[in-house]
């Protein structure tokens, strides 16, 4: 068991501040309602925390359910500790005396008792008179009654007379449930006063975010995966006190972040807290034979139901069924309205009461659509347990022959009922239709969670292993999720059942997946390349495997080598007659032309079959759109690009295509950064990688992304982590394309902080590894920097050979942004021979149209200011015009970094450059110099680090601070948030 610290109050602050607020203005009356387990309890002891300490008196009473004749026992309990507050008892009103003998620990301190009284009525009504100027004597005071659901009417009718005339100084505090009442927690007889404060709380299960932040303080962990926080959302219906519960009974040593499928195993293992199982039993104790079948028959159920399923399912265990193992999924195990395994139609009206009953009395919830369950997943589990086996084998029985009489039966719900029942080839066979039709109807991931969960059980037979493996790892190769389906593959692949050929096609899909969906070409290629040595008798399965080799992004090998691979995939598919894997190599081939600039790119993917009506093949279509996408981007076609990507998202929707689906959003981030729309990007990029904490390996377009708005506004530490996250950490094994423009982004940034040698370093690790693929058009996001960087580092031969070979490289390829490379290329080369300035500064104005022609008007901005600095060695006037605009298609970029490089330049020359306006005004909204600095000390910058970015004084940057502080009101540096 593991050791949690104290549970925090997580999302309650709005019903916090109600709480607090009212009983800080008494007279108040607070109802605090909620089911079991909601945090009412805690809710009020934290808004007593926070009153001032001995500011006013707070008194605490509890209702019990069982509890023995004591009359308005929680209000006398809550009086006695008041001794310390009490006035001489000569100054309090002598009615108080009638007390004495109800709090004889107080007996001393009040006055004489007054004489008794003939009339009952008379003296309770003296007691209520009494208790009342008690609490005014006191006062101001906080009286708190919990759980006012199980008071004893005296109890209610003495706070119904305090509520309504309450003392001035008094505040009320009940808490409630409501499931089982009908009426007002403090009776129909109680009114609400005029002059009194009436508030009633209702607390509502936590969401998503907020089970999150209650784990996380109680784990003391801040990398909860979101499957993780999904699951156990889902198991404990957001309750907190389940939550905890929960999380109390995880193992103390949870996996880590990087195992999301551990730490959801972590949560199913932990099984039903204790103490949510005692209260179950002790709730189900409470119910009539009726409802304890109807509650029991939801738990076997598992998912809301309908009256008659539930009652069909009850049955009574007394009964004969008519529903035996063997008609189990059949539909001839019975008809009619009521269904097998009913107890017969003059119990029908005893079973809906028994269900109405288990409503009322909030063991079931009332569901959408006239369908009955519980709250939450672990008290249907706490429910089941308890069932003795033979009545649930029994029930799951009545279970399967209802739900196969209906006009489309569940097969889901029928693969587990069959499996609970023990019939374990009803389960089989309703599990492989359950994941077939999954899959058929485009829901891959479903098909792949109802087969890992059949090959996850150790009874599965021996002889339904090896079906289901191939299943699993041919529906794995389109879905997303790819941890517990490669520990799977892995596990089966070490045994010996399978047959050479299914081994070799399990083996070959384990490679596709861990290179594409894990993004691991270092693990997922050998195993491919294992897989074809197994695949000999089976060329067109080899067929899709060279085909997959062929894809020249991934792996070290030569341009060559991956077009000999894909002649050789091709070679094999002509002589099959599979139209799906057809498409499969087509939508390689037409990937492949792409990516490398050919001319002939577009003829291929005309011959796509997006129409074909097998879903099969248009799922490889799709992936082939999803890819012609990325590689458009790459090479700068994005009207085609956009194309593409509007054709592969209908038909990955139509097909189920969950991993193509995916390299679409992340690449379509890539082209918003290239095409200059990057307002909100930033946030877009990290929100998407976010979901993306199972596959971060294929997520590397989001990671550069993030990494370049980075350098462009000067976070250098933020721009490396992103850069290596993007690729650089492993370039061998990631993206080739993209970690060529993450190394480009990365010599870009130690030329800006003056690192020529580093620089010139990684310069030349990506150039090699350029050369040696030999696809030039890669190399857009990188040659112009990497001349930059070896001309100043005095290596002119080594950058003037790179722009030959470029050229060389990109000719007769189609491919618009590594043209336009070429030309900023020659410029960068040009200006630093130094008397090559007026050719530099042409090259750089061609440049500049070309990328404002794509558009990239990033690297147009970045062009124009090349060209204006060859301009102004040159002693050109225009120079002045255009570095205005470059520092001005900056700005509106939301480059900061190199905005006020180029004002730098401006103001060392003479020429005044206003910083554009704010969109807000006021005398308290900060400028856009200002929202600059804010960011960056946000970011905890220094002051001479800020300077170092926005190329000011230090003593500038400390007056702008300065006037931050003072606009937003706070006094550190600290309290500075990033502008919004």
């Amino acid at each position: 068991m593991s050791i949690v610290p104290p549970p925090p109050l997580v999302g309650r602050a709005t019903e916090l501040r109600a709480l607090i607020d009212a009983v800080t203005r008494p007279p108040a009356v607070v109802l605090v309602e909620g089911e079991a387990g909601i945090g009412k309890t805690r809710l009020v002891r934290a808004a007593l925390d926070r009153l001032p300490s001995g500011d006013r008196a707070v008194l605490l009473g509890y209702c019990h359910q069982i509890r023995e004749p004591f009359p308005y026992g929680p209000v006398f309990e809550a009086l006695r500790d008041i001794r310390g507050r009490l006035p001489a008892a000569h100054r309090l009103n002598p009615v108080t005396g009638a007390l004495r003998a109800h709090l004889p620990e107080l007996a001393g301190a009040l006055p004489p008792s007054p004489q008794p009284l003939d009339d009952p009525r008379a003296e309770r009504h003296r007691v209520f008179r009494a208790i009342r100027a008690l609490l005014a004597a006191v006062g101001p005071a906080v009286l708190v009654v919990e759980d006012l659901h199980w008071a004893d009417d005296g109890t209610l009718d003495l706070l119904r007379f305090l509520t309504g005339q309450p003392p001035q100084g008094l505040a009320v505090v009940a808490t409630c449930r409501r499931d089982g009442v009908a009426g007002p927690p403090l009776g129909r007889a109680y009114r609400h006063q005029p002059d009194t404060a009436n508030v009633v709380v209702r607390l509502a299960p936590l969401d998503a975010s907020g089970v999150a932040s209650l784990a996380g303080a109680l784990l003391e962990r801040s990398d909860l995966s979101a499957g993780f926080v999904t699951r156990l959302h889902e198991r404990t219906a957001g309750i907190p006190f389940v939550v905890e519960e929960l999380v109390r009974s995880l193992p103390a040593s949870l996996p880590g972040a990087d195992d999301p499928d551990a730490l959801d195993r972590a949560v199913d293992r932990a099984g039903v807290p204790l103490l949510l199982r005692e209260a179950m039993a002790e709730r189900m104790a409470g119910l009539s034979p009726e409802a304890a079948r109807a509650v029991r028959a939801a738990a076997v159920l598992r998912l809301p139901a309908g009256e008659q399923l539930i009652n069909v399912v009850g049955g009574d265990p007394a009964a004969p069924s008519h529903a035996g193992p063997d008609s189990a999924g059949q539909n001839s195990a019975g008809s009619g309205p009521a269904g097998p395994g009913s107890a017969g139609p003059g119990s029908a009206g005893l079973e809906s009461a028994g269900l109405a009953e288990a409503l009322r009395a909030g063991v079931l919830h009332e569901h959408p659509g006239g369908r009955y369950g519980f709250r939450h997943a672990l008290a249907q589990q706490a429910v089941y347990a308890a069932i003795p086996g033979p009545e649930r084998r029994s029930a799951h029985v009545r279970a399967m022959a209802a739900l196969a009489t209906t006009d489309a039966p569940p097969l889901v719900q029928l693969a587990f009922h069959a499996r609970q029942a023990g019939d374990t080839d009803c389960w089989v066979r309703h599990g492989t239709a359950a994941a077939q039709q999954a899959a058929a109807l485009g829901d891959t991931a479903l098909a792949v969670e109802v087969v890992e969960g059949m090959l996850d059980d150790p009874d599965l037979p021996a002889r339904d292993r090896g079906p289901l493996v191939l299943m699993l790892s041919r529906f794995a190769a389109t879905g997303l999720s790819h941890q517990r389906v490669v520990r799977l593959l892995r596990q089966v692949l070490r045994g010996d059942f399978l047959s050479r050929d299914v081994r070799g096609e399990v083996r070959l899909n384990l490679g596709v997946v861990l290179s594409n969906q894990a993004g691991d070409a270092a693990a997922g290629r050998p195993e491919i390349m294992a897989a074809l040595a197994e695949l000999n008798d089976r060329p067109t399965l080899a067929a899709r495997g060279w085909a997959s080799m062929a894809m020249p992004e991934w792996g070290a090998e030569s341009l060559a080598e991956h077009a000999e691979w894909m002649a050789r995939a091709e070679a094999l598919v002509a002589t099959a007659d599979n139209p799906e894997l057809s498409a499969a190599v087509l939508a390689n081939r037409a990937s492949f032309e792409m990516t490398t600039g050919s001319p002939g790119a577009f003829d291929v993917a005309a011959r796509l079959p997006a129409e074909d009506p097998r879903a099969g093949v248009r799922r490889e279509v799709a992936r082939a759109y999803c890819n012609l996408h990325d590689s458009a981007t790459t090479v700068g076609l994005y009207a085609a690009a956009e194309r593409f990507a509007r054709e592969g998202r209908r038909l990955a929707l139509e097909t189920g295509a969950q991993y193509p689906a995916f390299l679409l959003d992340a690449s379509a981030i890539r082209r918003e950064w290239l095409t200059g729309r990057w307002d909100g990007l930033r946030d877009r990029a990290a929100s998407l990688g976010e979901s993306a904490t199972e596959t971060p390996l294929i997520a590397v377009d989001l990671w550069l992304v993030l990494g370049l708005l980075a350098l462009a506004t000067g976070e250098w530490e933020e721009a490396v982590r992103q850069f290596h996250r993007a690729g650089l950490d492993a370039p061998e094994a990631r993206n080739a394309p993209v970690v060529t423009a993450a190394a480009g982004g990365l010599v870009d940034l130690h030329l800006a902080r003056g690192a020529v040698d580093e620089a010139a370093a990684e310069a030349e690790r990506a150039v090699t590894r350029l050369r040696r693929k030999g696809v030039w058009v890669w190399g857009a996001s990188l040659v112009p920097s990497a001349v930059v960087a070896f001309a100043r580092a005095g290596r002119m031969g080594a950058a003037a050979e790179l722009v030959d070979e470029y050229a060389a490289g990109i000719a007769g390829r189609v491919a618009p942004a590594a043209h336009a490379a070429l030309d900023a290329a020659r410029g960068a080369l040009a200006a630093a021979a130094g008397p090559g300035l007026a050719d530099a500064a042409a090259f750089f104005a061609r440049a500049r149209e070309a990328y404002a022609a794509l558009p990239q008007p990033y690297a147009a901005a970045r062009s124009a200011e090349g060209e204006a600095r060859s301009r102004l060695a040159l002693g050109d006037g225009a120079a002045a015009v255009v570095y205005r605009e470059a520092a001005e298609q900056y700005g509106r970029l939301g480059a900061t970094h190199d905005a006020a490089r180029c004002r730098r330049v401006l103001r060392d020359i003479g020429v005044d450059v206003p910083l554009p306006r704010g969109g807000r005004r006021g005398a308290g909204a900060l400028s856009q110099r200002e929202r600059e600095v804010a960011r960056l000390v946000a970011l905890g910058r220094t002051n001479r680090e800020i300077a170092d970015v926005l190329f000011l004084s230090t003593r500038t940057v400390e007056t702008h601070v300065a006037t931050v502080l003072r606009k937003l009101g706070v006094r550190s540096r600290t309290q500075i948030a990033p502008p919004a």
